[in-house]
C-alpha cells in the first residue's frame, strides 16, 4: 500500500497554496487548518526542491511557510535515503496580537511529509508505508528522529505553543510523537491530514446495514481476542489499558475524505464506537478500540507491534466535497481551499 503523495498542478505556491488568507485569524478553526496544511506542503517541496537542485530564487518551498510570517529553522532529514521529510518552523511576530490570539498562535510547528513519487525519495517512502501495514513504524528511524525532535523542541520551547502536523505517512508518524508526548503528560496541537488507517475499507461499502454488521462482528472477535490475551498476559493488558486512557485528553484535529480509503476508515472508527455505546454494548468496542486485529495476531506470535492508527479522542473532520478519485480525495490541498469552497463535517469524540 504505497500512501499517495498530495496533487499538484504545479508546486508553486502562487498556482496552488491559500494565497486568499492574507491575514490569519488565528482562533478561525479554518485558517489554522489552512496554515498547518501549508507548512506541510512546504516539506514536500523542500524536498522536490533538493531532487531537482532548485535553490536561491529557484526554490519553490519557502513561500508555503514565508506568508504565513514563518521562518524555516531546520530541515528533519532522513538516515537512509538523505531525504527532507520534515521541517521546524518558528512564528515571527509581525504585529503584537491580543492575549487570546497568544494561546492559540503557534510559536513552534513540526512538520512532517508523506510519501513522495519522485526517484530519489519514492523506495524509502514505500518502505515506511509497508511498515505501517505491519505495524511496525514505532521501529524506524524516521519515527524515531521525528519523535525525537517533537520531544527537543517542547523542551526548549519554555512552555510556548507547538503544534505538529503531518500529512499522509508524515500524519502516521505526527500520531507517534503526538501519542508519546501526551502519555508524558504534554498535549499538542495535531493536525492529522489523510492518516492512513490500516484494515479493511468497510467504510467504502454502500450498504449500511452491511457495513454495521461487519463491523459488529469485527468488534466481538477483537475484544474477545483481547479479553483472552489479558488472561494469559495480565501486566501487558494492564499497561496496555493504562497507556490507552492516558491518551484520552489528547484531542488530535483529524481530516479525512470519505472517497480516501487510506483513511475513511476512521469515520466508521468513531461512529461504530458511538452506535455501540448506544446499544448497550460499549463495554465490547471499547475494549475492540483499544486494540487492532492484526496486532493481537502479531503479539500472540511474539512479534512487537504498534498500531498507529487506533486514537482514543479526536476532533474529526470529513470532507464531503466529491472527489473524482483517490489522488484527488487523499490530496493535501483539499484542507486549504476557501471556505466558500468547502463542504466539512466536524464532530468531536471523546473517550471516557
Amino acid at each position: 500500500m504505497a500512501i499517495i503523495a498530495p496533487v499538484y498542478d504545479k508546486d508553486s505556491f502562487n498556482s496552488i497554496g491559500p494565497l486568499h488568507l492574507t491575514v490569519v485569524d488565528w482562533d478561525n478553526e479554518h485558517h489554522r487548518r489552512s496554515v498547518a496544511a501549508s507548512l506541510v506542503a512546504g516539506v514536500y517541496n523542500l524536498e522536490r526542491d533538493r531532487q531537482e537542485n532548485r535553490d536561491g530564487n529557484r526554490a519553490l518551498a519557502p513561500p508555503f511557510w514565508e506568508f504565513f510570517n514563518f521562518r524555516l529553522l531546520r530541515q528533519l532529514v532522513d538516515d537512509v535515503d538523505q531525504s527532507t521529510f520534515g521541517a521546524i518552523y518558528e512564528y515571527e511576530l509581525k504585529t503584537s496580537p491580543s492575549d487570546q490570539s497568544k494561546k492559540v498562535i503557534p510559536h513552534y510547528v513540526i512538520a512532517l511529509r508523506g510519501t513522495l513519487t519522485n526517484r530519489d525519495s519514492v523506495t524509502r517512502d514505500i518502505e515506511l508505508d509497508l511498515h505501517i501495514l505491519q505495524q511496525g513504524l514505532h521501529k524506524t528511524t524516521r519515527s524515531r528522529i521525528a519523535i525525537q525532535t517533537v520531544r527537543a523542541v517542547v523542551a526548549s520551547s519554555q512552555n510556548r505553543n507547538v503544534w505538529l502536523a503531518g500529512h499522509s505517512l508524515g500524519a502516521a508518524m505526527a500520531i507517534l510523537a503526538g501519542k508519546e508526548m501526551a502519555v508524558a503528560g504534554t498535549l499538542l496541537e495535531t493536525f492529522l491530514f489523510n492518516p492512513p488507517f490500516v484494515s479493511a475499507p468497510i467504510e467504502q461499502i454502500k450498504n449500511e446495514g452491511v457495513k454495521h454488521g461487519i463491523r459488529v462482528a469485527g468488534s466481538v472477535i477483537t475484544a474477545g481476542l483481547a479479553f483472552a490475551m489479558a488472561i494469559k498476559q495480565p501486566q501487558q493488558k494492564n499497561r496496555s489499558v493504562e497507556t490507552f486512557s492516558s491518551l484520552a485528553t489528547w484531542i488530535p484535529n483529524l481530516y479525512v475524505h470519505p472517497g480516501d480509503h487510506l483513511c475513511s476508515e476512521y469515520i466508521g472508527y468513531f461512529q461504530h464506537r458511538e452506535k455501540m455505546e448506544n446499544l448497550g454494548v460499549g463495554q465490547i468496542e471499547k475494549l475492540a478500540t483499544q486494540h487492532s486485529l492484526g496486532g493481537l495476531l502479531m503479539t500472540a506470535f511474539g512479534k512487537e507491534a504498534e498500531a498507529t492508527h487506533l486514537l482514543p479522542s479526536a476532533c474529526l473532520t470529513i470532507n464531503l466535497a466529491a472527489a473524482p478519485d483517490l489522488k484527488k480525495a487523499h490530496a493535501l490541498q483539499q484542507w486549504w481551499q476557501p471556505e466558500s469552497q468547502v463542504n466539512f463535517k466536524t464532530r468531536a469524540y471523546l473517550y471516557s
